[in-house]
């Protein structure tokens, strides 16, 4: 076939859904489907503020968080992270304060799904990759838009930019994808 007939063939075939391989402290040999385009494709309720890479880069789970997933993830992510290799530092919040319970809580109340052992941050990482497993994105969906609730409690209870009022309230939002700096 002529170079230019497989060039064209090639753009009108059918992109095939790539797989990714996962091989971090957590999960040794996961592996999941990429189905949908980076960032797009999200489901009509689930309108998240900020991207992965914007969070990690604004400071969230105190720099912690995923430190040995980095080669999951475009590189782009993890430019400007602001991360902790070595353990917890609230200083690396946006708001300089701890928000947010330990993984063995999470664990205790049945939060975690399996492909997620991790939580909520990873599987938003995943599902803005372009992953989609239909009953687990209803529950995070329904679980991030439950989370709403800090929302308004921070609207209600202090003065539009007021960064200092409700801090731990403010971060923990920043974690769940709302740009709480914008209240």
């Amino acid at each position: 076939m002529p170079k230019a007939k497989k060039r064209a063939a090639n753009r009108t075939a059918k992109k095939r859904p790539k797989t990714v391989l996962v091989h971090d402290r957590m999960q040794k040999t996961y592996r999941y489907t990429l189905s949908a385009s980076m960032g797009r494709g999200f489901d009509p309720e689930f309108e998240p503020e900020l991207t992965p890479a914007q969070m990690l880069a604004l400071g969230v789970f105190g720099g912690k968080y995923m430190t040995d997933c980095r080669r999951e993830f475009p590189a782009s992510w993890w430019r400007q992270a602001k991360l902790s290799p070595k353990g917890h530092d609230k200083s690396l919040n946006y708001f300089g304060v701890s928000a947010g319970t330990p993984l063995s809580t999470w664990r205790k109340k049945g939060w975690l799904h399996p492909d997620d052992p991790r939580g909520w941050f990873q599987w938003y990482c995943r599902y803005y990759m372009g992953r989609r497993l239909p009953e687990e994105d209803r529950r995070q969906i329904q679980r991030w838009k439950a989370f709403r609730r800090h929302k308004a409690q921070v609207e209600r209870n202090c003065d539009t930019g007021d960064l200092f009022c409700r801090p731990r309230q403010r971060q923990a939002l920043l974690q769940w994808a709302y740009d709480s700096r914008n209240l």
